[in-house]
């Protein structure tokens, strides 16, 4: 069941739905990769169609983001909750640890994805874990690639940002059973970049904490009034749409 949002079809499902998905694809060693699907992203494949095709392309794309949240309600087929990158892998390490999967972290700046790692890893003991940092260069990239194949993941978290890690992770099916694109969430696991209280994240303000923690995002959430807008003219193009048939 998937609803569609100004053309990027986004999975209803609820987190549970979306772990257990997950799990099921790990137990089966079933190739599948995960779009964590917010505001930025789909707007972003406005401008670039073949983003807009890998994307849909994509096993699992979830709601990542009170906005798109809205934005499925207001169109009509609302989704059953917001299942953000950060929120979808911290639900999978219990079950990571308990079965011992293995998982591969990859982004952000040097020793930022190794210090996520160690600390979910002490968090949760029980899994195998390798990690390399997002600056890495074209002649880099044979070893990372190497690194990766020989550890054989069955998660590979990608946090290299929107589009790039949708684009790399396309690039590469071959590299893990389950890939997952996370964006900055290991900034947030590494301890670097706090998370808003539950109390705020509760009342769908996390993005405005955010962007007071850290005002260099003003330049990213200038998209939602965008986002906002195409939305609600998509809305009554539908409408319309219907009224003439």
């Amino acid at each position: 069941m998937r609803t569609d949002i100004l053309g990027v079809k986004v999975d209803r499902d609820s987190m549970e739905d979306t772990v257990q998905k997950i799990q099921k694809a790990v137990e089966a060693q079933k190739t599948i990769q995960v779009v964590t699907a917010n505001p930025e992203l789909i707007y972003a494949t406005g401008r670039d169609v073949r983003l807009k095709q890998l994307i849909n392309g994509a096993e699992i794309v979830t709601p990542d983001g009170v906005g798109v949240v809205w934005a499925a309600k207001r169109l009509g087929h609302p989704v059953v909750e917001r299942v953000t990158g950060i929120d979808l892998v911290e639900a999978l390490f219990p079950i990571a640890a308990e079965q011992a999967w293995r998982v591969f972290f990859l982004g952000s700046r040097p020793g930022v994805a190794e210090k996520a790692a160690q600390r979910v890893a002490e968090k949760h003991p029980g899994f195998q874990w390798q990690a390399a940092h997002g600056y890495f260069s074209s002649e880099e990239e044979p070893a990372l690639l190497m690194q990766i194949r020989e550890f054989k993941p069955d998660i590979l978290l990608i946090g290299l940002g929107a589009p790039r890690q949708e684009f790399w992770m396309f690039s590469h099916l071959d590299l893990s059973t389950v890939s997952v694109g996370v964006g900055g969430s290991f900034d947030a696991l590494a301890g670097i970049n706090k998370r808003a209280p539950r109390w705020i994240r509760n009342i769908h303000l996390e993005w405005l904490y955010r962007l007071i923690k850290q005002p260099t995002r003003l330049k990213r959430q200038l998209v939602l009034p965008r986002f906002v807008w195409k939305v609600l003219r998509s809305g009554k193009e539908k409408r319309r749409t219907r009224k003439v048939r």
